[in-house]
């Protein structure tokens, strides 16, 4: 099938995207930065670094299938292709989506795009009202929202993420698009490889492992966000901490950012792959 006029504008945009990603040249900090966080981590046992990498990845595959299973995720699936049939009324399941333009795919996912952005900036404000708990769980809230957006916009494109190819594949776009810029194209490669060189899309068979020393950026800049957070709660404005609110909003909202431009230029490109066939 031949690609519309608009399908190679939203092509091109993803070229561009893709080649800023690419061409994003690290600084002399960021790599004493990155060497010192290897070292440091280099000096735990072996055991130990596999155990928490272990751990993270066990994490992540229940994470993504108790929100994949839960009943907010069935109704939102139902509400994707109730969206879908305001355009296409022959839509009785996912895989019909793909009979939408780029246009009406890119509206319906932006509703949960911008949804999930607002949950994320609400789940950032109240973690800055600075209670221990609350700063405990915002790692766990902000993984199950950005999670939970990553399956959505998947779900958008028409891919059902419930076979071990298509859970695999949204765990890695999630895992990708939470490290820094210049990580994010070895992700993106390795997604783009598996999805061009996978005839048989039910059965995963490639690296299944996913965490590794990049979560150790993510983690201290989770923890130095919430030492921040409780420092900053004392510093309130009429009985309110709006300072330190307003760094877990703003933090939680550029994450959700983040995450959901990644997800959403990665199945777009696997739907214009799919709708051309022959895109390299």
């Amino acid at each position: 099938m031949t690609l519309s006029a608009r399908d190679q504008e939203v092509l091109q945009e993803i070229r561009e995207w893709e080649k800023r990603m690419y061409e994003y040249e690290v600084n002399d900090f960021q790599r004493l930065y990155d060497k010192y966080i290897d070292q440091s981590f280099q000096l735990l046992p072996e055991k130990v670094r596999d155990q928490i990498f272990f751990n993270l990845d066990n994490w992540l595959f229940h994470l993504h299938s108790f929100i994949q299973g839960s009943e907010m995720q069935i109704d939102a699936k139902e509400r994707i292709m109730i969206n879908g049939r305001v355009f296409q009324e022959q839509i009785d399941t996912l895989e019909d989506m793909k009979q939408l333009s780029i246009d009406q795919l890119q509206y319906i996912a932006g509703q949960q795009i911008s949804r999930h952005r607002i949950y994320s900036l609400a789940q950032g404000g109240i973690t800055g009202t600075g209670g221990a708990l609350l700063v405990g769980a915002d790692i766990p809230g902000m993984a199950v929202i950005n999670l939970r957006a990553v399956q959505l916009i998947a779900m958008t494109y028409g891919v059902e993420v419930n076979t071990p190819y298509e859970v695999m594949t949204a765990l890695k776009v999630f895992n990708a698009s939470i490290h820094p810029l210049r990580f994010q194209s070895a992700g993106w490669e390795d997604l783009m490889n598996d999805f061009r060189q996978e005839n048989n899309r039910y059965l995963y068979e490639g690296n299944e492992d996913l965490a590794n020393i990049t979560w150790i950026d993510q983690l201290l800049k989770q923890a130095l966000k919430g030492v921040a957070i409780v420092l900053l709660r004392k510093k309130v404005i009429q009985g309110i901490p709006f300072i330190s609110m307003a760094l877990g909003a703003g933090a939680n909202y550029h994450s959700t950012k983040k995450v959901t431009d990644f997800a959403h230029k990665y199945y777009q490109m696997r739907y214009l792959i799919e709708k051309e066939g022959t895109i390299q």
